[in-house]
C-alpha cells in the first residue's frame, strides 16, 4: 500500500513538474527584459507590433535595474533616442537634471526608480505584455527560422511562446545558441580577429560583478550582516587605502570609494551606494556561459558569496557598520541577477571589430549606424585564475553600432540585441555598456516591427528606411557630439554624414569620447569633392578648388555641375529646382531657414549639408546594403 502511494505521488509530482501552461501567440517575443530586451520590447510595441517580453526577475531593465548598475558608462554628451527619453523621466523624478551623484558617471540613480519608469512605459503600451518569473529553457526552430520559444518557471512548469520575429535579449547569447546559430565565445588571435590587439584565441570571458545597493542607515546604527560563507578577509586587502595591504594600496580612503557609486536620492538623510568595485572588490570570475539559465542560479551564489564578503570586510575591517544592505532595493539590497560584461556574440551578416571603431570612415560600415557610443574599450580581468594575455586597448573616438550586427549570418526570424550582437571580443569591451545597449535594443524594436509590417525577415530590412525611422524618435546614427537634436540642422547633419559626403573628426578623450563634426567650419573643397567621390563614380569637381574653402556660389557650381546625381530623383513635394532659383536669398531665408546669404562669403558644414537635406531624401534613393555599399533600386 505504501508503495502504490509513492508511487502516486511520484506520478503527480512528475506531472506538476513539467505541466505545460497554454501556448501563446503573438508578432514578436523579447527574451530577456534586460536593458536592451526592454528598450525592444517597449519600441516594438510602440511601433505598432504586437509584443511580449519574458522576463525571469520581476524586474525591468536588466543592468539598469536588477542587476544594481545604476551608474551608467558613458553617452553623456549623445542625447539619443530611448536614452534621453531614460535621462529626462529620471531628471522629472528627481527634481534636478544633475544625477551626478557618483564620481564614475554623470547618471546615477535608485535602481527602483529605473524599474518604476520602464513599467510605466511598458504600461501604457495596449500591444505589449510582459510576463515575469520564466526562464529561457530552449528555442522553437524550423527550416532555419527560429519561430518561438520555451521558458520554465522555478515550479518546473513550461511556457511556449510562439513568434513571427523573436528579439535574443539575454545577456549571454542564449537563444542563438539555442537555435543552432554561429558565435564567438572568449577572446580571439589576430589572424581571427584582424585586429593588432588581439592576442590569443581562449574561452576566457570577462569578470561579472553581483553588485549591491548600500544603505547609510545613520551614525549609531548596526548593520553588520551574518558573516559569509567562505569567507576570506584577504580577498579585499587593498581594496581602499584604508584596508589592510601587503601590496601596493589603492590610493583613495574608502569612503571615497563608496562615492564611486553614490546614487542619487530624494532622501537627504540617507545615502545610498551601487557596490560594483572592481579594485580586490566584488568582482567574480565564473564562466556559466554553457549552462541552462534556471541552473545558472546555483553557481551564481559563488559571485553573491563575494559581495556579502567584500560588505562585511567593509562593516567589520574597515568600520562602516552603519552602512548596510538598502532594504527598499533589489533584493533587500542584494542584486537580483548579474552584472554579466560578456557571453556570446553572434557571427552577424556583419561583424563590428575594433579596426572599424578606430577608424570608422576607412570603411563603409558607418553608413549602417543604428546606436551610438562613445565609452573608451574597458575589460575586466582581475578574478581571472591564470594567465590572461596582455591586451593593449587602443585609443578610440565615439562610435556607432552596423545595423548587420543585429541579424545572424544565416538564422531567419532572429534579432539579436543586447551584449550578444556581433562584434569582436575587443570590440565588445564598449559595445557592452549600458547606454548603448539601450540603444541598440531600440533599434532592434524598430526592426522587428518593421518586419512584421513588411512581411520580411531581418535580413532583407532597407538600412535607411530603419535610419529614417530612428531619426524620427531623435535617436543618433552618426556620433556627432557637436549637434543635439534641438538643433534645427541635427537631421540633415545626421543624414550627411551617414551618406560620407561629409564626414566628421573623431578624437580620444579620457572616458567619453567624441566624434565633432564641426558644424560651423567652412567646407573645403577636397573633402566635399572626397565625399562626393565615395558615392558617385562620376562627379564632375573642378580641381582648382581642391584646396580652397568653398563660398555659396562654389557650392552652387559644384552642385549644378552634379545635379544629374545629386537630383535625379526628386521627392513630389519638392519639385527640381531651377539653376537660376538654385541659391538666392529669398530661397535661402524662406526654405531653409538659413541666414546671412552672400554668395562670396564661405559656406559653413551645416548650410551645405541643410541645402542638400532640403532637395534630396538620399535615404529612399540611393539605398544601402547591410555592408554599407550603395545599391540601386
Amino acid at each position: 500500500m505504501h508503495k502504490i502511494f509513492l508511487f502516486i505521488c511520484i506520478v503527480c509530482f512528475t506531472q506538476q513538474a513539467f505541466a505545460q501552461i497554454k501556448p501563446i501567440n503573438t508578432q514578436v517575443l523579447v527574451v530577456g527584459g534586460t536593458t536592451g530586451g526592454t528598450a525592444a520590447g517597449i519600441q516594438s510595441a510602440r511601433s505598432g507590433a504586437a509584443t511580449i517580453i519574458v522576463e525571469q526577475t520581476h524586474m525591468l531593465g536588466g543592468m539598469l535595474t536588477a542587476a544594481a548598475v545604476s551608474c551608467t558608462d558613458g553617452n553623456d554628451g549623445l542625447k539619443s533616442g530611448i536614452w534621453q527619453e531614460f535621462r529626462e523621466a529620471l531628471y522629472l523624478h528627481y527634481g534636478t537634471r544633475n544625477l551626478a551623484s557618483g564620481w564614475v558617471s554623470n547618471t546615477c540613480f535608485e535602481p527602483h526608480v529605473g524599474d518604476s519608469i520602464f513599467k510605466s512605459w511598458a504600461a501604457q503600451e495596449k500591444n505589449l505584455q510582459v510576463i515575469y518569473g520564466w526562464y529561457f529553457n530552449k528555442a522553437i526552430v524550423a527550416n532555419n527560422k527560429i519561430t518561438g520559444a520555451q521558458f520554465i518557471n522555478a515550479k518546473g512548469e513550461k511556457l511556449t511562446v510562439r513568434a513571427t520575429i523573436v528579439i535574443d535579449a539575454t545577456d549571454l547569447g542564449d537563444v542563438f545558441a539555442s537555435a543552432g546559430a554561429a558565435f564567438d565565445l572568449g577572446m580571439e588571435d589576430s589572424a581571427y580577429s584582424g585586429e593588432s590587439e588581439a592576442r590569443v584565441k581562449n574561452d576566457i570571458i570577462q569578470d561579472l560583478t553581483w553588485a549591491a545597493v548600500l544603505k547609510d542607515y545613520g551614525p549609531g546604527a548596526n548593520k553588520t550582516i551574518p558573516v559569509p560563507q567562505v569567507y576570506d578577509p584577504t580577498q579585499y586587502y587593498c581594496s581602499t587605502k584604508d584596508a589592510p595591504c601587503n601590496a601596493k594600496a589603492y590610493p583613495l580612503g574608502t569612503q571615497q570609494v563608496l562615492n564611486y557609486g553614490k546614487l542619487t536620492t530624494t532622501d537627504t538623510m540617507h545615502a545610498k551606494y551601487m557596490l560594483n568595485w572592481p579594485v580586490h572588490g566584488n568582482d567574480y570570475y565564473l564562466n556559466v556561459v554553457a549552462m541552462k539559465p534556471i541552473k545558472r542560479e546555483a553557481e551564481y551564489l559563488k559571485a553573491r558569496n563575494q559581495t556579502l564578503g567584500f560588505i562585511y570586510f567593509l562593516q567589520t575591517q574597515l568600520g562602516f557598520k552603519n552602512i548596510g544592505l538598502a532594504e527598499d532595493e533589489v533584493n533587500n539590497g542584494i542584486a537580483l541577477m548579474p552584472y554579466h560584461r560578456e557571453g556570446r556574440r553572434v557571427k552577424g551578416v556583419v561583424r563590428l571589430t575594433i579596426n572599424h571603431i578606430k577608424t570608422p570612415f576607412n570603411y563603409d560600415l558607418y553608413k549602417t549606424g543604428i546606436a551610438v557610443g562613445d565609452y573608451p574599450v574597458d575589460h575586466h580581468h582581475g578574478k581571472y585564475n591564470g594567465i590572461v594575455p596582455d591586451i593593449v586597448f587602443p585609443q578610440v573616438p565615439s562610435f556607432n553600432i552596423p545595423l548587420g550586427a543585429l541579424i545572424p549570418q544565416t538564422l531567419d526570424g532572429l534579432i539579436v540585441c543586447d551584449k550578444g550582437i556581433s562584434v569582436s571580443n575587443i570590440a565588445n569591451g564598449t559595445t557592452r555598456l549600458q547606454p548603448v545597449v539601450l540603444l541598440t535594443g531600440q533599434a532592434a524594436g524598430i526592426m522587428a516591427a518593421e518586419c512584421i509590417q513588411q512581411k520580411i525577415q531581418p535580413r532583407n530590412i532597407e538600412v535607411r528606411k530603419i535610419q529614417q525611422a530612428l531619426l524620427d524618435l531623435n535617436c543618433y546614427i552618426m556620433p556627432y557630439c557637436d549637434v543635439d537634436p534641438t538643433d534645427p540642422a541635427w537631421e540633415a547633419i545626421q543624414k550627411t554624414g551617414a551618406m560620407g559626403l561629409l564626414k566628421g573628426v573623431g578624437k580620444s578623450i579620457d572616458w567619453e569620447n567624441k566624434t565633432y563634426f564641426y558644424p560651423d567650419s567652412a567646407v573645403v573643397g577636397e573633402e566635399f569633392s572626397i565625399g562626393l567621390h565615395s558615392n558617385f563614380d562620376s562627379v564632375v569637381f573642378d580641381k582648382n578648388l581642391f584646396n580652397k574653402q568653398l563660398t555659396i556660389d562654389d557650392a552652387k557650381d559644384i552642385l549644378l555641375d552634379n545635379s544629374h546625381l545629386l537630383f535625379n530623383k526628386i521627392e513630389s513635394s519638392r519639385p527640381a529646382p531651377k539653376p537660376s532659383l538654385f541659391f538666392d536669398a529669398r530661397f535661402w531665408y524662406e526654405k531653409l531657414h538659413l541666414s546671412n546669404f552672400d554668395l562670396n562669403r564661405t559656406i559653413s558644414r551645416k548650410e551645405l549639408a541643410v541645402f542638400l537635406n532640403y532637395y534630396q531624401d538620399y535615404f529612399k534613393t540611393y539605398p544601402l546594403s547591410l555592408k554599407g555599399e550603395m545599391m540601386t533600386k
